[in-house]
């Protein structure tokens, strides 16, 4: 484990801790790296009935760091993007996960939601999908799966606007199970997963892979993937990134349809 991921086992849950407060606990290939491990070995350690997915700070996470992006977009790609392993264990997940979430949900921070079995939110929360502001397309089978849970209307909105959806409206849209005030966030969390882990975990796990079609999930992973990477070295995300450097608005006006 590193330092900006924290794991700690107790009662059956697994509370993994996304630690970077200083950067919003903006997601490098590290963290990625380390989150795909955690989820796959909780598939298959006994002791881990529930995992619990929570973060430091005022931030849940403010996504990919855009450095990194920035970074993929000139070619300077990581060997290995962890971030591939990381949705493919959310995808694959047999043990039941449980996500607390406060401040912003930026990205993968929404899209990771999709695959969480219980979602709390802070009343603070904003869910923020910025994708096609970045020139980008969704990830995380989001593209699939989050018309399924809201409906193509919804969804078109949130993708190709990119604004915050408030807590209250994410519950409201079937997206979270409930809010709680910030300050009993981490509890009601904690509360939730202790919970579910006193259940049968042989019952649970076949509950959760009748509900999911992980197969699908990791073939619309894949696809995504594929477009994604190739959309991340268009002149379109180019701007993008310069303009989110610069602190200015992208203009996409002179660049060729593509």
């Amino acid at each position: 484990m590193i330092p900006e991921i924290q794991a700690g086992l107790e009662r059956g849950v697994l509370t993994l801790t996304i630690s970077r407060a200083d950067k919003k606990n903006a997601l490098t290939n590290d963290m990625y790296g380390a989150l795909a491990d955690a989820i796959e070995n909780a598939s298959t350690d006994a002791s881990v009935r529930v995992v619990l997915i929570q973060a430091d700070g005022d931030s849940f996470t403010a996504g990919n760091d855009i450095g990194e992006f920035a970074a993929q977009a000139t070619g300077n790609a990581p060997k290995e993007r962890h971030v591939v392993r990381f949705l493919h264990s959310l995808a694959n997940a047999t043990v039941p996960i449980v996500a607390a979430v406060q401040g912003k949900a930026v990205g993968v921070g929404t899209t990771m939601l999709l695959h969480c079995d219980y979602v709390v939110l802070a009343d603070d929360a904003q869910l923020i999908t910025p994708f096609v502001n970045l020139a980008l397309v969704p990830e995380a089978a989001s593209s699939y799966l989050l018309p399924l849970r809201i409906g193509h209307a919804r969804a078109f909105e949130m993708f190709s606007l990119g604004d915050p959806l408030p807590a209250d409206t994410a519950v409201a849209w079937g997206i979270a199970n409930r809010t709680v005030p910030g300050d009993q966030l981490r509890a009601e969390g904690r509360r939730i997963a202790e919970k579910i882990a006193t259940k049968p975990s042989g019952s649970l796990t076949a509950m959760k892979r009748l509900m999911r079609e992980a197969e699908k999930l990791v073939a619309q992973m894949d696809a995504e993937s594929s477009t994604f990477v190739e959309r991340l070295r268009s002149a379109e995300a180019k701007e993008a990134f310069a303009a989110f450097v610069q602190k200015r608005q992208p203009d996409f006006s002179r660049i060729a349809k593509q």
